[in-house]
């Protein structure tokens, strides 16, 4: 059994929590104001964190204080993601985050890698990024964009052109660019539903009680994706 606490419980909290109810081995609790929690059943639990920038940054210091592990999808505090990060390992607690938590899209960051690397070998591509999101999206550009800028910018040495737009409904839309004098290299993700994003912090909240540390999900990923890869036979 795992004991999960969702703090936040808007569109992503309620996607979430409709799939840990499909599940037996978890019992789930729900908070809008997670410093409000019960610090007694916190001290075995995992904390899912989608709120805001705003309160994720009141709230880090007391969710290292108390939980057991913690899973953050929210976005919005890069700038201080060393002191975030260096207060969990202080505090000797498990923290998994990620701009994104689908697999899918950090299947498209690992491409983009790939892809930068060798736009970088061959020259006179200029690297540019559009994102689209829903018009509520608070964030702009997304997390997402700023990790896929980190991503080209390091294999390449170019900054790349970012370009949002929040409009409706949209769940998610990234596009990666390479435009040459002759042509253009053109990858694309597009999210369907937010449920995709719920299953990889599902995922995160159960792999953060087999390790110790703070990771970035990528990077966890690409550990077991490379394991995968080692077993296959060709």
């Amino acid at each position: 059994m795992i004991d999960i606490v969702l703090s936040g419980f808007g569109k992503m909290g309620k996607e979430i929590f409709s799939m840990l109810q499909e599940k037996d081995d978890v019992t789930l609790y729900t908070t809008e104001d997670i410093c409000a929690f019960d610090p007694a059943i916190a001290s075995g639990a995992v904390c899912i964190d989608f709120t805001s920038p705003e309160a994720f940054r009141k709230n880090y210091r007391f969710i290292a204080d108390n939980f057991r592990a913690a899973v953050i999808g929210t976005t919005g505090w890069n700038d201080i993601r060393e002191e975030v990060a260096g207060y969990f390992r202080e505090k000797g607690k498990t923290m998994i985050y990620a701009s994104n938590f689908s697999i899918g899209v950090n299947i498209f960051f690992e491409i983009a890698r790939v892809a930068s690397a060798m736009v970088a070998s061959s020259g006179g591509y200029d690297p540019y990024i559009t994102e689209l999101h829903h018009k509520f999206k608070l964030d702009s550009p997304s997390g997402t964009a700023v990790t896929l800028a980190g991503i080209v910018e390091s294999e390449t040495s170019k900054k790349p052109a970012v370009q949002s737009v929040r409009c409706g409904h949209i769940p998610g839309i990234h596009n990666l660019g390479f435009e040459s004098a002759d042509d253009r290299i053109l990858l694309s993700h597009e999210a369907f539903s937010r449920r995709g994003f719920a299953a990889g912090a599902i995922n995160a909240a159960f792999w953060a009680l087999e390790t110790e540390g703070v990771f970035d999900f990528r990077t966890i990923l690409n550990e077991r994706f490379k394991k995968l890869l080692d077993n296959e036979k060709y």
